[in-house]
């Protein structure tokens, strides 16, 4: 079957996250040479952006070949391809010649899993929830969101070869990866650091920020707001968003670092930001996703931590029985701040 024939299949036919599967086949078919896609709208109000074609399949050439992805490995795509995500496994799938097959999206895309699969992209709350599945899975990618060290520790005794992803929609998804799990294959300082993928250079302006060359995925040099640590000009570590910083009573402080000190002691979603106080300026808080925590248990957890800092430890704790979410399935830490001062 031709792809304009499964397109207009899925569009006609198909469920409801079908339609953007097929929206999306008929779009590449087309002879206009760009494709329009949003950003994730996780540090701010999404935005429409242009990508070329071209870049889209020298991405998916670069992946296959850092993973050394074959024609005829099998992949599954259970990502929403409203998304930079899901569009790109669709064209991995279509330029490295991938079998793929695709199910809906959810936080659990592997319960149902009857075969095993060579490829599979997933966002960490999958992969969190779906750590018993895992190794049906010979290389799989997770991106959209930080890794937390709890979920780390858990990926570690995951036979398959498991990389994290650095990226964003505008670099059409991941530009460097991070190999974590049993399955080591690299030197020890992948471990530490993200390593880029073919034709990609990295350096850091003046703020400590990451700037990306990447020529063959974007037409200008990308400028980010990613405190980072370079080894060299294909390795660095992410420390966390210059957007992010809270300057509580003068102190600076990174709510990715400190995150990833808490995530030892809180099992459920979490994020740290600053809202606005008198005396400080901003003053930390904990945001949980939990219908019963016990803040005050919570707390002494924290406090408990030989590695916090003293202004590390969140002056309040919020908790809610859901955060707000983007449509990509982030946490919508803008929205979910937002509903608490309403």
């Amino acid at each position: 079957m031709e792809l304009s024939e499964i397109g207009y299949s899925l569009i006609k036919e198909g469920q409801t996250f079908e339609n953007s599967i097929g929206d999306f086949l008929l779009d590449w078919i087309s002879d206009i040479p760009t494709v329009e896609v949003f950003t994730s709208g996780s540090t701010g109000k999404p935005k429409k952006i242009t990508l070329q074609k071209e870049h889209m399949v020298n991405s998916a050439n670069a992946t296959g070949k850092y993973l050394d992805l074959k024609a005829g490995d099998t992949s599954l795509l259970c990502l929403p391809c409203e998304s930079i995500a899901g569009k790109m496994m669709l064209v991995r799938a279509m330029v490295l010649g991938l079998e793929l097959d695709y199910i809906e999206p959810s936080s659990t895309p592997l319960a149902l899993l009857h075969k095993p699969y060579d490829f599979v992209a997933l966002v960490p709350l999958q992969a969190k929830k779906s750590i018993t599945q895992l190794s049906q899975i010979n290389t799989i990618i997770i991106g959209g969101a930080p890794i937390s060290s709890s979920l780390q520790k858990k990926l570690e005794q995951t036979d398959s070869a498991i990389f994290e992803t650095y990226g964003m929609t505008e670099t059409i998804t991941h530009i460097a990866m991070k190999k974590i799990g049993k399955a080591q294959v690299r030197s020890s300082a992948v471990d530490t650091y993200f390593e880029t993928l073919p034709n990609v250079t990295i350096s850091k302006d003046d703020r400590d920020c990451l700037v990306i060359n990447a020529p063959k995925v974007s037409d200008g040099i990308i400028v980010t707001n990613d405190i980072v640590e370079l080894l060299d000009k294909s390795r660095f570590r992410w420390l966390g968003r210059l957007d992010s910083i809270i300057n509580s009573g003068g102190i600076k402080l990174i709510p990715e670092q400190i995150e990833a000190k808490l995530a030892q002691v809180i099992g459920c979603r979490f994020f740290i930001t600053g809202i606005a106080d008198v005396s400080l300026g901003e003053k930390l808080v904990l945001f949980v996703e939990s219908e019963n925590i016990e803040k005050s248990e919570l707390l002494q957890k924290i406090e408990a931590l030989e590695d916090i800092g003293k202004y590390e430890i969140p002056k309040e704790i919020y908790a809610f029985p859901s955060f707000v979410e983007t449509k990509s399935g982030k946490i919508d830490r803008i929205k979910t701040v937002e509903a608490l001062q309403a």
